[in-house]
């Protein structure tokens, strides 16, 4: 009863790893590009043999599978030959543009009356690595050592692994390490130090070297600085810009509040004193004149008013002349470029 139920578990065992029916290996394909499935040569010999071929392919149903292609006697028929191509000349099945969907378990079947043979292969689909790139998180001076953190990575890829190595291929060098972060350390003058990461996975690896010079004070500025590093830099100057701008804004409202209204200097005009006096002796006008009484004269100037002491009668305009500053007011004034302005001189009456 014993040696029964342990007989049926090893044949199951092996039924479940394909070791029942045939030899299972693993393939990697690279997604987009092309994959092609091999079987091996004693295969192919029992292939020519029996004349019979069958390629197929697992399904989600674990009871169904997709036949692909089947050979007889040196004819195929290939039912999805848009995205396959069948090779005869060693039975091989290419994958024409590999996808993620492709990632399943092949067979390929050869028969003859009641002997079959099996050759299985598990096809995995990685997405090949993008070139990594290096970043500073952060990076110390002292003592004219450099003290710096690296973080490598790759945009792209499934299942991506990094390594660290220096480019002298020493196993004692300050770069070996496994993994993404490179914590190193080294001195100023070490010009000649350089650091490659190299980030793979099962189908592909791509490179990059960091130079020891990036910690220099000539080049401190090439190295990128982390997210960190740049808010503690940003953040300070656009809040001193911001109170700088309302400050002024402020400040140069207020100026215009309490600034006067400005001028127009372009016409004047000037009204010269205006008094009553008493009798004169000598006539308003001379004699013989047909209005002896006293007029109003009106000048024409460009200056400044006319005295208004002279004699009454037509008045000539001096350029000198001042006019008369009344008691409690400041003289007017005009500059000398000034347009042509209206001056109403003095105006006496007589006595009657």
């Amino acid at each position: 009863m014993g040696c029964s139920v342990c007989l049926w578990l090893v044949v199951s065992f092996c039924r479940v790893w394909g070791m029942g029916r045939g030899t299972r290996e693993t393939v990697l394909g690279t997604l987009g590009k092309a994959t092609v499935l091999w079987i091996p040569q004693e295969f192919q010999d029992l292939t020519q043999r029996f004349g019979v071929a069958v390629w197929k392919r697992d399904t989600e149903d674990p009871h169904s599978k997709d036949v692909l292609l089947k050979y007889l006697d040196g004819n195929y028929t290939n039912y999805n030959p848009s995205q396959n191509r069948f090779h005869s000349s060693n039975f091989s099945l290419e994958i024409l543009s590999t996808k993620r969907q492709d990632q399943r378990l092949y067979e390929y079947i050869t028969s003859k009356d009641t002997e079959e043979k099996v050759w299985q292969i598990q096809l995995e689909v990685y997405e090949p690595v993008s070139d990594p790139d290096i970043q500073v998180l952060s990076w110390a001076l002292a003592n004219d050592s450099c003290t710096v953190t690296l973080n490598c990575t790759a945009a792209r890829g499934d299942n991506v692994s990094y390594s660290w190595a220096g480019l002298e291929a020493s196993t004692s060098s300050p770069c070996a390490h496994n993994g993404s972060l490179l914590h190193l350390s080294y001195h100023l003058n070490a010009t000649s130090l350089a650091c490659a990461c190299t980030a793979s996975n099962p189908v592909s690896s791509s490179a990059v070297t960091f130079n020891s010079s990036a910690c220099s004070f000539e080049q401190r500025g090439s190295a990128r600085p982390g997210p960190n590093l740049v808010l503690a830099v940003a953040v300070p100057i656009a809040v001193v810009l911001i109170f700088v701008g309302v400050f002024t804004a402020i400040h140069t409202g207020q100026l215009r509040k309490h600034a006067p209204f400005a001028e127009d200097s372009e016409v004047h005009t000037i009204y010269s004193q205006v008094q009553r006096v008493e009798k004169q002796k000598i006539p308003c006008s001379p004699p013989g004149t047909e209005h002896p009484s006293c007029t109003t004269i009106y000048a024409a100037a460009t200056g400044l008013p006319p005295d208004t002491a002279q004699a009454p009668g037509r008045i000539r305009h001096s350029p000198r002349a001042e006019p008369p500053t009344p008691q409690g007011r400041s003289p007017l004034s005009q500059s000398p470029d000034a347009e042509p302005t209206t001056v109403y001189a003095s105006v006496t009456l007589p006595m009657i």
